[in-house]
């Protein structure tokens, strides 16, 4: 009979790493909290965000997943991730956020994120574009894109924020009580 808990302890293949892309809009009556629905859209609110350059991990896979299908955590926990924020405060005004992603040949699931915002789908659309394009030459040209998700909002009233969150891992702080 085999031990689940010492076959994954001494079983040399770690789980891969699976990176959640989600996407959110919101709106209130300042830019942060216009930003905090944004994440409550993107199912990420509740975590402290650290912001990582964008560089894919070897091993690692890539899912594009609707706020409840983000990673879960403690109220507080640290959240490592790649995120893009816009902004509109002003009537008829737009706000679009986006993240791209490609992968390197060789299949070994290493890969680059980029990130941008602008007034418009179009920029941010082409600014992605032309960022993969800049990274993969830097590398050699061995960078393929495979996949994007681009999210924005209009301005109506009051101020409002687009966000693209790729999250890898949640860690809690160690703190007794804290659900971890």
């Amino acid at each position: 009979m085999t031990d689940p808990l010492t076959d994954r302890l001494t079983d040399p293949r770690p789980d891969p790493l699976v990176i959640r892309v989600s996407a959110g809009t919101g709106t209130g009556r300042t830019t942060l909290a216009a930003f905090d629905a944004a994440l409550a859209s993107a199912g990420v609110s509740d975590f402290n965000l650290i912001r990582l350059s964008s560089i894919i991990p070897p091993g690692s896979r890539v899912q594009e997943v609707h706020g409840p299908g983000q990673l879960r955590g403690a109220h507080g926990d640290a959240l490592y991730c790649v995120y893009a924020r816009a902004h509109a405060s002003l009537p008829g005004h737009d706000a679009w956020a986006g993240i791209a992603w490609s992968r390197h040949d060789d299949g070994d699931g290493a890969g680059l994120f980029v990130e941008h915002e602008g007034p418009s789908r179009e920029q941010v659309s082409a600014d992605l574009t032309h960022s993969l394009e800049d990274l993969s030459a830097t590398r050699g040209g061995a960078y393929r894109p495979q996949g994007r998700r681009i999210v924005g909002i209009t301005c109506r009233t009051l101020p409002v924020c687009a966000v693209v969150v790729a999250t890898y891992r949640s860690v809690g702080w160690g703190v007794p009580g804290h659900g971890r």
